[in-house]
């Protein structure tokens, strides 16, 4: 049985992101699963530094469960984003190829 997972955050929904971090948040913090890797990428980047809910789930991510979300450099540079994401405490990489390995990895992909 495969017990990895990949969380893709990249909806601009709120709802969409919020259920996302939720899942990836408690998957975590209750070892629903043996590995969770969690992207946030596309429109939820600059969401992220908008909206305050958004934020107390990033937080409790980085701070509480010591989890670092990577998030995409190019949409962030693209966007002006960088600094704001990482001081949220997300990792600001390319995101293409950590996505393709995971999946190489046998992570299944859950994108909200």
């Amino acid at each position: 049985m495969n017990d990895k997972i990949l969380v893709i955050i990249s909806s601009g929904d709120k709802g969409k992101v919020i259920t996302g971090l939720m899942y990836a948040t408690n998957a975590i913090k209750y070892t629903w699963m043996g590995e969770i890797k969690v992207v946030v990428f596309g429109p939820s980047q600059a969401l992220s530094l908008k909206d305050p809910d958004i934020q107390a789930y990033l937080k409790e991510l980085v701070e509480k469960l010591g989890y670092v979300p990577d998030t995409c450099k190019y949409i962030a540079d693209s966007e002006g984003l960088s600094k704001g994401l990482s001081d949220l405490g997300l990792n600001v990489v390319y995101v293409g190829a950590v996505i393709s390995d995971h999946i190489k990895r046998g992570f299944i992909p859950l994108v909200f």
